[in-house]
Formats: C-alpha cells, sequence, structure tokens
C-alpha cells in the first residue's frame, strides 16, 4: 500500500535497536545462522535422496540405458563404416573399369588411323584400310 502525505517519496526510516547506533537486523534477513541451518537441510535432503531406493533404481536404469545407448551407437557406426568401404569399393572398381574401356577405344583409335583412310563404297559400309586400293 503506498504511503501519501509528508514523506512519501522517500524510503522509510531504519529501526534501531535501543542502545546501538546501527540498524537493527530485519526479520528474514539471511545471517550466518539461518544459513548453517539452510545447508544443514539440504544436506539432509541429499542424504535422503541418495538413500532413497527409488533414486537408486533411476539411477541403475539410467546407466543401463546410457550403456546400452552406447553400444547402439557403436554398432551404427561399425555397421556405416561397412557400408562406407563397400560403396568405395564398388566406385573404384567402376572407375578402373570405365579407365580400362577408355585405354581399348584409344588403342582401338590407333589401330584405326594406322590402318588408312576410310573409304565408303558406293552401296556398303565404311571399311578400313580399303581406301590404299583406290
Amino acid at each position: 500500500m503506498a504511503r501519501s502525505g509528508r514523506g512519501a517519496g522517500e524510503p522509510p526510516a531504519a529501526l534501531r535497536a535501543p542502545g546501538s547506533s546501527g540498524p537493527a537486523p530485519r526479520a528474514g534477513a539471511p545471517g550466518r545462522g539461518s544459513k548453517v541451518v539452510t545447508g544443514l537441510v539440504v544436506l539432509g535432503l541429499a542424504r535422503h535422496v541418495l538413500r532413497s531406493r527409488r533414486f537408486q533404481e533411476g539411477v541403475a536404469v539410467t546407466a543401463i540405458a546410457l550403456g546400452a545407448l552406447r553400444g547402439i551407437g557403436q554398432e551404427n557406426r561399425a555397421s556405416m563404416m561397412a557400408r562406407l568401404s563397400a560403396w568405395n569399393k564398388r566406385q573404384v572398381q567402376r572407375l578402373e573399369h570405365q579407365a580400362e574401356r577408355q585405354v581399348r577405344a584409344v588403342k582401338d583409335a590407333g589401330q584405326l588411323a594406322r590402318s588408312g583412310p576410310v573409304t565408303i563404297p558406293a552401296g556398303g559400309d565404311a571399311v578400313a584400310g580399303e581406301g590404299r586400293r583406290a
């Protein structure tokens, strides 16, 4: 609730304990004692959780699941590498066959060029080597 009247915009005056020069500690302010109590409560809760059968079962199930997932991942990686290796082998073989066909085509073209000019008879197919007789 907002204050009205004189001193409405100023912060409230600090409470002073009788006979002291500083402000009195406010209720609920974290002091050393309350921090110790909070720490003890957290430790007790952690002890309770760690000793809980439900928590221990959950940790065990999680560990088993993570181990299984790790194994599945390793198997997946191994099978992927095997497929990749097989694909690579097929590609190398395909390229080798292409190279062999190109070498054969170059040899055939060289032999064709050495056999002389190609002549086409009036009603037939082109025959290599017959151009020398004409």
